[in-house]
C-alpha cells in the first residue's frame, strides 16, 4: 500500500530533477561555461533533494518544521521558474517546454500527499477492526430495516382487517336499520289506514264501556333503565299490591290512562315490577 504513493512521488522527482538540470545546462550554457551551468543545475536539484530528505526524516520521527517546508517549496518554485523562463525565451517548442514546467511543483505535491497518507495510515489489525465494526453496523441497520418493514406490513394488514370488519358491521347496521324502517313504515301505514285501523281496533279489549281503546304502535327506541339503587331498596310488590297501584294510576284521570301512560307513571313513581307482571296486573284490573 505504501508503494502506491511513494513510487509516483519518486518518479516525478527524478523526472523533474533531470529536466531542471538539462534546461539549466542548455539555457545557461550559451552565456556561461557549461561546468558553471552544471553546478547551478545541480545546486537547484541538490537543495530541492536535501530539503526533501530532511522533511522525510522529520516525518519519520513524527515531527514537522515549517522553515524546512518553506525552503523546500522555495526550491520547487525556483526550479519551476527556471523551466518557465526557458520556455518563454526558447525559439523552438516553447509550448512543449512550458507544458512541463509544472513538474517540480507536481513532485513536491506528490510528496505532500505521501506524507498525509503516512500520517493517516493504520495497521492491518486496526483496519480489520474497523471493517468488523462497519460490517456489524451494516448488519444491525439491515435487521432494523427488515423489522420496520415487517412491522409496517403487519400494521397494514391489521388496519385492513379492522377496516373491512367495520365496513361489514356498517353494512349490516344499515341493512337492519332499513329493514326496521320498512317494518315501522308498514305498521304506521296499517295504523293510519281507515280499514286496517278499524279492524285492529275491533280485536282489542275495551277499557271502559262505550269507549274503544286506541291501538298503539310498539315502542321502538332506547329505553331508560331503572337505577340500581331503586331496584335494591324497594321490595318486590305482591300481585295484590301491584293490582292496587296499577288501578290507582289507571283511573287517576278520565278517560282512563292507556297501558303505556300507566307504565310510564308507574315507573316514574319509583315502583318496580317486571314488564310481564305489570302487563298481567293491567289485564286483571282492566
Amino acid at each position: 500500500m505504501r508503494a502506491k504513493t511513494v513510487l509516483p512521488a519518486v518518479a516525478m522527482t527524478a523526472v523533474s530533477m533531470v529536466l531542471t538540470l538539462a534546461v539549466v545546462v542548455m539555457w545557461l550554457g550559451a552565456a556561461v561555461p557549461w561546468p558553471v551551468a552544471l553546478v547551478v543545475g545541480l545546486g537547484i536539484d541538490g537543495g530541492w533533494l536535501a530539503t526533501l530528505a530532511y522533511e522525510r526524516r522529520l516525518a519519520a520521527q513524527g515531527d514537522h518544521n515549517r522553515a524546512v517546508t518553506a525552503v523546500g517549496w522555495s526550491f520547487g518554485f525556483l526550479a519551476a521558474g527556471v523551466l518557465v523562463a526557458h520556455a518563454l525565451t526558447a525559439e523552438h517548442s516553447a509550448g512543449a517546454w512550458l507544458a512541463v514546467a509544472w513538474l517540480p511543483i507536481a513532485a513536491k505535491a506528490l510528496w505532500l500527499v505521501h506524507a498525509m497518507w503516512e500520517r493517516t495510515a493504520l495497521t492491518p489489525v486496526a483496519l480489520d477492526a474497523i471493517r468488523g465494526i462497519q460490517q456489524e453496523a451494516r448488519d444491525e441497520a439491515a435487521v432494523a430495516r427488515a423489522r420496520l418493514r415487517a412491522e409496517a406490513a403487519t400494521e397494514e394488514t391489521r388496519l385492513t382487517a379492522v377496516t373491512e370488519a367495520g365496513a361489514r358491521v356498517a353494512r349490516v347496521q344499515a341493512k337492519t336499520a332499513q329493514t326496521l324502517s320498512s317494518a315501522w313504515s308498514t305498521l304506521e301505514t296499517a295504523r293510519a289506514g281507515e280499514e286496517t285501523g278499524r279492524a285492529l281496533t275491533s280485536v282489542t279489549a275495551r277499557v271502559t264501556p262505550g269507549v274503544t281503546p286506541h291501538w298503539e304502535l310498539p315502542v321502538w327506541g332506547p329505553s331508560e333503565p331503572l337505577a340500581a339503587r331503586s331496584l335494591e331498596s324497594a321490595p318486590a310488590l305482591t300481585d295484590e299490591a301491584l293490582d292496587v297501584i296499577v288501578d290507582e294510576i289507571r283511573t287517576s284521570e278520565t278517560p282512563a290512562l292507556s297501558y303505556r301512560e300507566m307504565a310510564a307513571r308507574f315507573r316514574a313513581a319509583g315502583h318496580s315490577a317486571s314488564e310481564v307482571r305489570l302487563r298481567a296486573a293491567w289485564k286483571r284490573v282492566a
